[in-house]
């Protein structure tokens, strides 16, 4: 069977696919693997960077000995898949990114980031808080400002420039919602227009975390991408 890595983004969990495994498992082996930091993997002492997330991709799809990957990435997943990609591409058959933020600058990084304060979180949005407290354990407070340092570096130096994009020659559908806001849908068409082999998606009345998205919605959109019948 075709091989299928299911990708989560910044501060999501692999436990978010479990709908899409079970419906996906019929034309893939499903693999969900969970980046340094996550779930119940240690947060490295050297913090994260895109760089070393797409490092452990590399790694997992190595020692699960993968060949032609086809790849779901939600949010900071896909821009891990794109960039293995453009390292990889015999590795890769085809990449979907749904809410993948790709115009990062020093201004919008510092933003984002100052959204990410642990103790302001457990105050002002403790649901939130309960619920990263059960997918990532206690660490929780330790990663999120772990993840607010990638966005600055991603800020200042983002590894996905348009040259490099301009060169990843497998097929990539990009998606976004129409009512994500961390991702624009200019940023979202600039590079579904960059990248040489490429689809766009909007998705309607579709907000950016990976549990507001329809289901049905995104698997008919992936049945048709890689056409499965």
């Amino acid at each position: 069977m075709k091989n299928l890595i299911l990708l989560h983004g910044a501060l999501g969990h692999s436990d978010l696919f479990k709908l899409y495994q079970e419906k996906l498992s019929v034309y893939f082996n499903i693999y969900t693997p969970l980046f340094s930091g996550h779930g119940n993997v240690d947060l490295d002492e050297n913090g994260i960077t895109i760089e070393k997330y797409t490092h452990e991709l590399a790694e997992f799809i190595e020692k699960e000995n993968i060949d032609d990957a086809y790849v779901f990435g939600h949010s900071m997943g896909g821009y891990v898949a794109l960039c293995y990609a453009s390292e990889n591409p015999e590795k890769v058959h085809s990449i979907m990114t749904l809410g993948t933020k790709f115009n990062w600058s020093e201004e919008q990084a510092l933003k984002e980031s100052k959204m990410l304060n642990p103790d302001v979180i457990a105050e002002k949005i403790p649901k939130y808080a309960n619920q990263l407290e059960i997918q990532h354990g206690s660490e929780w407070k330790q990663l999120l400002p772990a993840i607010a340092q990638m966005m600055i570096s991603l800020g200042k130096n983002p590894p996905l420039k348009s040259q490099v994009l301009a060169a990843i020659k497998v097929p990539v559908q990009i998606m976004v919602g129409d009512q994500d806001n961390m991702v624009n849908i200019e940023e979202s068409v600039e590079v579904f227009r960059t990248l040489p082999n490429s689809k766009l998606a909007i998705l309607p009345d579709t907000k950016h975390p990976m549990e507001k998205v329809r289901p049905e919605l995104l698997l008919n959109l992936m049945k048709d991408f890689w056409d499965l019948s």
